[in-house]
């Protein structure tokens, strides 16, 4: 049946991971992406992946897909010549922004650029109240001259923001619906639909991005879903969103914004399911490929999701240095630190790894590609770590004399180091700067690293997993099954989901009941059209959330609601769990001050991934919790590799197992390494690994060196 056939594609900066979810198991394939035409790779990759599962592309039911194309789109500024049409004397709301320094000693700082110009922020005379009564009608009039413009100047894509639309998006529509009769090309972008909340910077640079890759993502899309047909192709095609979900093409194309952190998402998903799966109450996830390096707080199952996130960080990678957009997002710190991250001797006579990396093209130098910046890559190579001739299933031949050539010319000369410590020190500084990552990440997030269980995977997470978890405490790693392409994985476990939104502001003590049951029904009905519009046989789960304050207050948290009619009854339950995270986050509860509401969110997912997924990849029902499940028995010997142990300063015999060959029994006391068609992962001494019922590796401390 075609719908047991399933594709996923995950498109990273440097590999485009593909799996084949079929009756017949799993297939998968890790393929260069390539970088000028994206599709290319992907559709290279379900080549294989077919081949390798003997099946016509009409025997496929569904494809997910992962892209970083809108994001990427952002950080280079290439996406369309866009404009923004606002309220008169609100023309530089994008420039001033929130007016909070992200550095504060700095007198040099340099904000973010707009994505719009100056001369293309454009106004228009007319005005909403804050509770969406009309103070000054539209001037339709004034729209003829922004017409003249947007036509002179070429523009492709209009944001409109204006005051309050979230409460009254009369004026936006009358905007759009005068505009676009006359230009009927242009791409539009209204505020009221892209992110119908309070705060206008928040919203209108939300809209704006929303608009400037718009046209780029429509056309994409639009291009492989015609591609995909003409190989005989004849399934939906839907979009993993940076929450974690999946969505629509016709969704994907209208709000491309949703899609900015897709890939990272995916392996949230993986990280979550697998906690689930094997009874874990905190988790860290931690996906390192070959560009970036993405982690992951989850708790009791879930991962912890956000509505603001930031894109295309230009300065220091500092939180606050980039556009910020309000999206259903998957809470996690992403940095530069992949396989491919080059390094360097920087000014003060230190070797620095990242952020910026070799990507596909021209790669590691190892590849043979043209690279001539040493990498992790490269450094792992040359310590033994990777074996230059099984690489990627032996179908890229690792080429460990480039990249000795390269490592000694720019990090072991000037450092007068020998090849082997100067690879130590890349591995070190990529290692630590992924750590404290993580730290900050946990101290913004008020956790802790050392309860958690390390969920490792990606093509070049297993090789520094156990290293990561030493730095931060922890005595458990994961590595899942089919690390290697995980984010791909966890789209198969993604269901259709889509959240509606809407800022409506009221205190506990004026609440409309009413009012607010008719707003959270037609939230309903809204995510309900979307998601039963490409499944609509699915059951669907429903959640409700509102973000929560005590009056006064600048910050929200969000808090559930019960899925019933609201009522007096509902509200002292809401009180009381606001009260409760509160005091859980901040230490206090503050008496005799009233509750703010102000944004609804309801969220309606399908109760399962579409179409369901292989019990291969992660089983529906739980597992042993994984501290039960250590055996006794070791696996026999086999053959060995040297390996540049840095704990010792010397070079090394580790035993090499292929994970195919490992069973339920299999225990294994490190130095070691486990090798499979699309990573490796190493056991250091003192660390030992099992092989979990589920088929995950587990990896725990044996004692004395469990030390940070």
């Amino acid at each position: 049946m075609p719908a047991l056939n399933r594709i996923s594609v995950d498109i990273g900066g440097t590999f485009t991971d593909v799996v084949l979810s079929s009756a017949g198991g799993l297939h998968s394939r890790k393929v260069l992406t390539t970088p000028q035409a994206p599709e290319q790779g992907m559709l290279e990759g379900i080549r294989q992946v077919l081949a390798d599962a003997a099946l016509d592309p009409a025997a496929v039911g569904m494809i997910i897909h992962g892209t970083t194309l809108a994001t990427n789109a952002l950080i280079e500024r290439k996406g369309a010549r866009t404009a923004f049409l606002t309220n008169a004397g609100f023309r530089d709301v994008l420039a001033t922004g929130d007016e909070k320094r992200f550095e504060h000693y700095d007198l040099d700082l340099e904000k973010p650029i707009p994505l719009v110009p100056r001369p293309w922020r454009l106004t228009v005379p007319g005005r909403m109240a804050a509770d969406g009564r009309e103070l000054t009608p539209l001037d339709l009039h004034a729209l003829e001259s922004v017409v003249d413009t947007l036509r002179t100047q070429a523009i492709e894509a209009l944001a409109i923001g204006f005051l309050h639309a979230y409460a009254n998006p009369s004026h936006e529509r009358a905007a759009a619906d005068f505009i676009q009769a006359r230009l009927p090309q242009l791409a539009l972008s209204l505020s009221s639909e892209v992110c119908p909340e309070i705060r206008e910077y928040e919203r209108f640079s939300t809209t704006v991005a929303n608009a400037y890759v718009q046209p780029l993502m429509a056309r994409y899309l639009k291009a492989l879903a015609q591609r995909l047909n003409d190989l005989g192709f004849n399934c939906p095609l839907y979009l993993v969103t940076s929450g974690g979900g999946l969505t629509t093409l016709n969704t994907a194309a209208r709000l491309p914004i949703r899609l900015v952190e897709s890939g990272p998402a995916g392996g949230a998903t993986l990280a979550a399911a697998i906690s689930r799966q094997m009874q874990l109450s905190q988790t860290l996830s931690f996906d390192m490929g070959g560009t970036t390096a993405k982690i992951c707080f989850i708790t009791d199952g879930q991962a912890e999701q956000s509505r603001r996130f930031e894109v295309a960080r230009a300065w220091r990678n500092l939180k606050g240095s980039g556009w910020p957009v309000r999206i259903p997002v998957t809470e996690m710190v992403e940095i530069g630190a992949g396989g491919g991250s080059l390094a360097r001797i920087d000014r003060m006579g230190r070797i620095a790894v990242g952020p910026d990396s070799a990507g596909a093209e021209p790669g590691p130098v190892c590849y043979g590609r043209g690279g001539a910046m040493p990498t992790v890559t490269d450094a792992n190579l040359t310590l033994g770590r990777l074996d230059p001739d099984g690489f990627a299933g032996g179908r890229l031949r690792l080429q460990a004399d480039r990249a000795a050539d390269a490592l000694a010319e720019q990090i072991a000369t000037p450092q007068a180091l020998s090849l082997a410590w100067a690879a130590c020190g890349i591995v070190e500084m990529v290692e630590e700067n992924m750590a404290s990552a993580a730290r900050v990440h946990a101290i913004e997030r008020g956790k802790e690293t050392a309860p958690c269980t390390l969920i490792a995977f990606g093509g070049a997470a297993p090789l520094h997993a156990v290293s990561m978890a030493r730095r931060l405490g922890m005595r458990r790693v994961i590595i899942p099954s089919g690390a290697g392409v995980g984010s791909a994985l966890g789209f198969l476990k993604a269901p259709l989901a889509f959240d509606a939104v809407r800022s409506w502001r009221h205190t506990l003590t004026d609440l409309p009941l009413d009012q607010l049951n008719r707003l959270l029904e037609q939230l309903e009905s809204e995510a309900t059209d979307i998601v039963r519009g490409g499944t609509p046989e699915a059951q669907l789960q429903v959640r409700r959330l509102v973000d929560t304050r005590y009056v006064g207050q600048g910050h929200e948290l969000s808090i559930e609601l019960p899925n019933e009619i609201v009522s007096t009854a509902t509200l002292e339950q809401l009180k009381e769990r606001f009260e409760s995270r509160y005091e859980a986050q901040y230490g206090l509860r503050i008496a005799g001050v009233d509750l703010e509401f102000l944004t609804w969110t309801v969220s309606v997912a399908a109760n399962a991934s579409v179409g369901g997924i292989d019990a291969a990849l992660v089983s529906s029902t739980t597992a042993a919790p994984v501290s039960a499940s250590i055996p006794a028995s070791a696996v026999t010997s086999t053959p060995t590799r040297s390996v540049f142990d840095p704990s010792v300063g010397d070079w090394m015999a580790y035993e090499v197992y292929d994970r195919a060959a490992l069973t339920d029994t299999s225990s294994i006391n490190g130095p070691a390494l486990i090798v499979e068609e699309q990573t490796t992962t190493l056991v250091p001494a003192g660390w030992s690994l099992c092989q979990h019922a589920t088929g995950h590796l587990v990896i725990e401390t044996r004692g004395q060196h469990d030390t940070p």
